[in-house]
């Protein structure tokens, strides 16, 4: 991609698995790490695999590839030190984490833990769904917004040793039927983003980082007033300035920009701006805070947006990548 007008350049299939889904980086930007699933002796089993990344050609590797702990892995994350891959199974509802080796393969698993409970949608609640995982910004604690049980999971992480413990409080709780999907946290640390993918809201909590506490500020939808269809919330990403929150609907099939208010962490509507395409089921914005990239899952494409620094707004640019079916798209420096 070109950093000045937004263009891109196709340079080919990067690297092959059956079924690749969700995508994480290393902070080194030497390898890169994928979640699919198999099935194996007659049953489906979750799979993750680590690549070695050559850079200037942007190919992929295989390392090696190690069971997920459950079924249907959805997401991934990389710690902070680089030392451990964290991993949230959606079929199960479960987490693990995988020490991470100094060639970038997966180690045995360090770290398992099972979510038990449900909530009030009898057919997309009736039991747990991790749906995502990630660090907070200090690397103490682990966060999975888990779908089924409308609750962020807290975990205590020891990053040396590749563990979690009980942490008191749990959770945080979402409203009954909201379904968490994927969360963010605002750069500077003091605020957490959850979008649900059920009910189509984005709640806004505070995090207490000594704590690992979330406290709800504010939860307000992801659609325009006037939208009676039905949509799916999906992606949710802040600005690395800061300033500005983005989240995906699948079935509006848009990109909804909030502004965030610095003191308070509140959002306010800014607007919504069309993928150009059907279920943005993924969408990504390059390090330089310039350009958003949205994938379209089911027209095949990911559409380049220009990112206005001082309004938030997104301009399509007419840039348009074509693959088949984009769950996930990850900017990589290539030097």
């Amino acid at each position: 991609m070109n950093l000045v007008t937004g263009a891109m350049t196709g340079l080919g299939v990067a690297g092959e698995i059956a079924n690749p889904g969700f995508l994480a980086v290393h902070p080194n930007h030497r390898f890169v790490y994928s979640v699919s699933s198999a099935r194996i002796a007659g049953q489906n089993v979750g799979l993750v695999s680590a690549f070695l990344l050559d850079r200037p050609k942007g190919k992929l590797s295989l390392v090696n590839q190690k069971q997920s702990g459950g079924s249907n892995p959805t997401h991934l994350a990389v710690d902070n030190t680089g030392k451990n891959l964290l991993v949230a199974n959606y079929g199960s509802g479960s987490v693990e984490v995988f020490p991470i080796r100094k060639d970038g393969s997966l180690d045995t698993p360090s770290a398992f833990e099972q979510h038990r409970g449900s909530s009030i949608d009898p057919r997309r609640q009736e039991g747990p769904h991790a749906h995502s995982i990630s660090t907070d910004p200090g690397n103490r604690f682990v966060f999975s917004c888990d779908l089924g049980m409308d609750k962020v999971m807290v975990y205590k992480f020891d990053p040396a040793k590749g563990t979690l413990a009980a942490h008191d409080p749990a959770f945080g709780l979402l409203k009954p039927g909201a379904g968490p999907r994927h969360h963010a946290f605002h750069p500077g640390g003091k605020y957490l983003y959850v979008i649900n993918e059920l009910d189509s809201t984005m709640t806004a909590f505070a995090y207490d980082g000594k704590r690992g506490a979330l406290r709800e500020i504010q939860t307000l939808t992801t659609l325009p007033k006037d939208f009676a269809g039905k949509s799916y919330p999906a992606e949710v990403a802040v600005h690395p300035s800061g300033k500005f929150l983005y989240g995906s609907n699948r079935g509006h099939d848009s990109i909804v920009v909030y502004g965030i208010d610095q003191k308070t962490g509140s959002l306010r509507l800014i607007e919504h701006q069309s993928t150009a395409g059907k279920v943005p089921r993924h969408f990504e914005i390059d390090p330089t805070g310039n350009f958003l990239l949205a994938a379209n899952q089911d027209s095949g494409t990911v559409v380049n947006f220009r990112i206005d620094a001082t309004t938030g707004k997104l301009t399509p640019l007419g840039v348009v990548i074509h693959a088949e079916s984009p769950m996930c798209v990850k900017a990589v420096p290539t030097r």
